[in-house]
């Protein structure tokens, strides 16, 4: 009888691999480094923007005699003129001719009621918060008009005005802005330093 030889069986080729995976599990971890506490740090405080930083430069009108005349405008949908109307009965009572629009005033509206009366301050109350928009319209149609803002008519404006705004106001030549809680006195003083009467 012929002797069959039986044949190894073969060794599988993944042995060695699951051998070096339990060898790379029997490693000891090496152990992580505790994390040190970390203290709450404050969140940065953002700067308040001053407006007198942005318009301490401010131009001065010289006026030939006669009293000083303020335009006092409420442009646009905002109805709430109550400010409008203590800013205007303060420029009376300082001694200053007042010319009040009323509400719901177009920039052209305004700007014609200027150039008619020939005033000297273009003071503009806004709550609505359109100024960016309103404010702008009202300069370039005074441009338009030949009146040099800023020498020939100072522009006020009031309200509820972010101080982020005060650049782009100054840039389009708004002379000074009024944020609530400033003092009726404080505006009445530099209206009368801005707009110097000669003689």
């Amino acid at each position: 009888m012929a002797v069959k030889k039986l044949k190894k069986p073969a060794k599988s080729k993944k042995e060695p691999a699951k051998n070096a995976k339990k060898k790379k599990a029997a490693a000891p971890k090496a152990a992580k480094p505790a994390k040190k506490p970390t203290t709450p740090t404050a969140a940065p405080v953002k700067k308040r923007i001053d407006v007198r930083e942005i318009f301490a430069s401010s131009p001065v009108i010289e006026r030939e005699g006669g009293q000083i005349r303020v335009l006092i405008g409420k442009a646009g949908l905002d109805g709430h003129d109550r400010g409008a109307k203590v800013i205007a009965r303060a420029c009376r009572d300082a001694g200053f001719e007042v010319v009040y629009t009323g509400l719901h005033q177009t920039p052209e509206m305004i700007v014609n009621t200027a150039i008619q009366e020939d005033v000297d301050v273009v003071g503009l109350s806004i709550l609505s918060g359109a100024h960016n928009y309103l404010v702008p319209e009202i300069i370039k149609s005074l441009a338009k008009q030949g009146v040099i803002v800023g020498r020939d008519m100072l522009i006020l404006v009031g309200g509820i005005i972010p101080d982020t705004d005060f650049v782009q106001l100054k840039k389009s030549g708004v002379s000074m802005v009024f944020t609530p809680g400033t003092s009726v006195d404080s505006i009445i003083t530099y209206i009368r330093e801005h707009v110097r009467p000669k003689g």
